[in-house]
Order: structure tokens, then C-alpha cells, then sequence
């Protein structure tokens, strides 16, 4: 009986919770019904509208769809401006491979280094950056002749775009010729079964880049054969003298590689190698 009273007043407060969560939900569904109730009220039925007709498009007679690429006072937009930029850096890697001297010069400094037994030091990164530095120096005079003639007057409207690939080709071309043997040229020539050009203003850029890139690996394999030379006569020594030492297991490489790299500081041979390539372009720069 003592523990029937003590239970009492936890159902007691057992019931009321329950009261209070019936009287929180009759209220909540009260307020509901007031809210929606005036707008079903004043609810009706609307007809649907039939749908109309299609219009066809007109235009003004004598006019069609045009795309223009220039802006209000005929130059170029922003917009068209922004497309070419990206479409050139798109295509960027392939033109400076074939039209310039990055091939020749990157070629070459392969060629050292792995005359030095060096194949990973200096990276292909540094390599890469070094031609690519000396190629903008070699290319600076022709870059410039293309920015004025071409460039520049296309942006200020004053040629359109066509006239303006047409003479920016120019400076570029002329440039190629100078270091394209005719013996590439012909090659080109009869493979493609085109007649002979009559002067080098009628040479097509199709066979001049492919001449001229044949003429660059020509070119850079002497320099590299050069390079090689005296190299390999270190290799040639230092592998007779450990056969004579009976030493065939030890790799001549290991000895010979402290000599080829004294040998190439002694001489300065990044210094030389760079003076040929920029002696083989005129100088370049100016």
C-alpha cells in the first residue's frame, strides 16, 4: 500500500504530460485549419486558356544571319580578341616546335647531356626553360616585324583578320628560308608531287615547315656529333686503362664521369654550346 501511494504522483505527472501534448496538438491543428480555411474558401475553378498559335520568325527583307567580328568602330571585340588568345595558346606548343629554333636548340643541349652520362641532370624542365628563352632571343626581331605589320593594325582596325595572317606570315617565312637547305626543300617538293616553286615568295608554308624542321635535326645532330667527340675520348681512355688494370668489372662510366664534367667547366662548355647556337642563327637578338 506504502508503495502504491509513492507511485501515485509519478502517474500523476505522467497524465498530465500527456494532457499537455493532446492540448499542444489540438492547437497546432486549429491554427492550420484557420489559415487554409479563407483560402479554399475563396478558391475557384479557373477554365483553361487554349493555346495559341506559332509565330514564324520574320526578318527585314534582304537581310540574314550575320556573325560580325568587329566592334563599333571596326576594330576587333574583346570577346573575338579573347577567342583568338586562347585558340593561339592552344596551338602555341605545335608552333613553336616547327617554326622556331626551339627544336635545334633543345636537340642540342639533349645531346651534351647525355655526353656528359648526365641522362636526368639538368632536367628536361631546365633544358625546356633554356631553349625556350633562347629561342625568344634568336625570335625577337621577327616577333617584332609581326607585331607591327600584322598585330597592331589588326587590332586598331585598320586590316582584317585575313590580311593580317596573310601579312604576319611575312617576317616568318623570310626568317625560315634563311636556314632551310634547298636540298630539304626539293625533297618536300617531289614528295608532295608539286611543281618546282619559282622563287621563295611561292614556296607553300606546308612544305617550308616541314624542310625547315628536317634542316634544324640535320643541323643540331652535327653540333651534337662535335659535342660527343671529345667526350667519347674520355670514355675510350678510361676504359683501356682499367682493362690494362684488370679492373673489367668496375664500370668505366664511374671513373670517366668526374673527368668529362672537369673537362667541361675547364672549357666553359655551356657557354660554348649557347655562342654556337646563337652564332648559327647570326647571332640572333638584333
Amino acid at each position: 500500500m506504502n508503495a502504491a501511494r509513492r507511485d501515485q504522483p509519478g502517474r500523476l505527472a505522467h497524465w498530465a504530460a500527456r494532457c499537455a501534448v493532446l492540448l499542444a496538438v489540438a492547437v497546432l491543428v486549429a491554427v492550420v485549419a484557420m489559415i487554409l480555411s479563407p483560402a479554399l474558401a475563396h478558391a475557384a475553378p479557373v477554365a483553361p486558356t487554349p493555346p495559341a498559335d506559332p509565330v514564324l520568325p520574320t526578318e527585314a527583307p534582304g537581310e540574314g544571319v550575320t556573325v560580325e567580328i568587329n566592334g563599333v568602330n571596326g576594330s576587333p571585340s574583346a570577346s573575338i580578341l579573347t577567342l583568338l588568345g586562347i585558340t593561339l595558346l592552344s596551338v602555341a606548343p605545335a608552333l613553336l616546335l616547327m617554326m622556331s629554333s626551339f627544336t635545334k636548340i633543345f636537340v642540342v643541349l639533349a645531346m651534351a647531356r647525355n655526353a656528359l652520362s648526365l641522362p636526368s641532370i639538368p632536367p628536361n624542365q631546365v633544358l625546356a626553360g633554356l631553349a625556350l628563352f633562347l629561342s625568344l632571343f634568336i625570335m625577337w626581331p621577327v616577333l617584332t616585324d609581326v607585331n607591327e605589320i600584322a598585330v597592331q593594325p589588326y587590332v586598331d582596325g585598320s586590316l582584317t583578320f585575313a590580311q593580317a595572317v596573310d601579312l604576319g606570315q611575312g617576317p616568318l617565312r623570310d626568317w625560315m628560308l634563311q636556314y632551310t637547305r634547298e636540298e630539304d626543300l626539293a625533297l618536300m617538293t617531289r614528295v608532295s608531287d608539286q611543281p618546282n616553286p619559282q622563287d621563295a615568295a611561292a614556296v607553300p608554308l606546308y612544305t617550308l615547315i616541314p624542310a625547315f624542321m628536317i634542316s634544324e635535326l640535320r643541323a643540331a645532330f652535327i653540333i651534337g656529333f662535335v659535342i660527343f667527340v671529345p667526350f667519347l675520348i674520355i670514355d675510350l681512355v678510361v676504359a683501356s686503362a682499367l682493362m690494362a688494370m684488370g679492373m673489367m668489372m668496375l664500370p668505366p662510366v664511374m671513373i670517366s664521369l668526374p673527368f668529362k664534367i672537369l673537362l667541361f667547366i675547364l672549357v666553359d662548355g655551356w657557354g660554348l654550346i649557347i655562342r654556337s647556337l646563337l652564332e648559327s642563327y647570326a647571332g640572333g637578338g638584333g
